[in-house]
């Protein structure tokens, strides 16, 4: 038996690790430095209803401990990401995976999930609502709980398959949102997404980012994300994907005792391209460290913890 294999929404994983949306492009980039097949799955770039150029440059500002970023969810939209991007993903990807979708209105996540009831190579959808870096939409949806529940019920109304909810950690009670989610019909929640942050150039005198403020990844935030993994795990029924400054094996581990069943990886891609890649090998060594035998028995654990 494979001592990695993991199982999220009746879904059988070779492991637990999942590229994040935003930092491992529509996965076929990455193929270039090793076999992403590896993989447990991937979460790719946020994708709308329509083409997005996103935010005006610049729009990147380093940090002592991550990054903010105010991409603004550039992409060529469902259609082209259907016929161009999943296309090219298939000749080096031999498993479905999950689209990240995102909008300004509810009629453009309606819409943007019917597009790929039908498509074979994505087998789950993550609702985006928890974006800090767009006007209307994004994190405005996200910061609700009445809004967030009708949002997932009309979703989840038009969608065939599993339905996974972003949430943001931009809110006083992440449980509140994570039990309107589940109300409204998610099979899945998964946290955190980015804080919001600012840097200020020196010379300027202003914010470095266009738009001033964006979204802060990376290890600083790690601490948060295990205190609203555990916390949300504990208050829903529905798994939870944790992700949120997790750069190692060891680390991954923490989010699954907080209660994760399968975990993101994100900034760290952007750092080091082969991050995924060394957490699946470290993985095992870190088991044996810890006399476990297999990850399933760390979510089961956990699950009654």
């Amino acid at each position: 038996m494979n001592r990695l294999e993991a199982e999220l929404l009746g879904r059988k994983l070779k492991n637990p690790i999942i590229p994040a949306s935003g930092t491992f492009g529509f996965g076929y980039e990455f193929s270039e430095y090793y076999d992403i097949n590896i993989l447990g799955s991937i979460a790719l770039k946020g994708t709308t209803l329509m083409p997005r150029y996103g935010n005006p440059l610049p729009r990147i500002a380093e940090c002592p401990a991550g990054m903010i970023n105010a991409i603004g969810l550039q992409n060529p939209g469902a259609e082209q990401v259907i016929s161009t991007e999943l296309t090219k993903l298939k000749k080096v990807y031999n498993e479905p995976v999950i689209i990240n979708i995102g909008g300004h209105s509810f009629n453009d996540y309606i819409e943007t999930s019917k597009m790929f009831n039908d498509v074979d190579s994505i087998w789950a959808v993550e609702l985006n609502i928890s974006c800090p870096n767009v006007t209307g939409g994004g994190m405005a949806f996200g910061t609700d709980p009445k809004t967030i529940k009708k949002l997932t019920e009309c979703v989840k109304k038009v969608l065939k398959k599993p339905l996974i909810v972003k949430l943001s950690p931009n809110v006083t009670c992440i449980q509140d949102m994570a039990i309107a989610a589940e109300e409204g019909g998610a099979d899945c929640i998964s946290l955190i997404n980015t804080l919001v942050g600012m840097r200020i150039d020196l010379k300027t005198r202003k914010p470095i980012i266009s738009v001033k403020s964006g979204g802060y990844s990376g290890p600083g935030v790690f601490p948060v994300a295990i205190r609203m993994i555990y916390e949300t795990s504990r208050c829903v029924k529905i798994p939870v994907i944790g992700m949120g400054g997790i750069t190692n094996a060891r680390e991954v581990l923490e989010a699954m005792y907080a209660g994760a069943s399968a975990v993101m990886i994100g900034t760290q891609n952007l750092v080091d391209p082969f991050a995924c890649k060394k957490i699946i090998e470290d993985l095992p060594m870190v088991l044996d460290e810890f006399s476990i035998e297999n990850i399933s028995s760390v979510i089961r654990r956990n699950a009654n913890a």
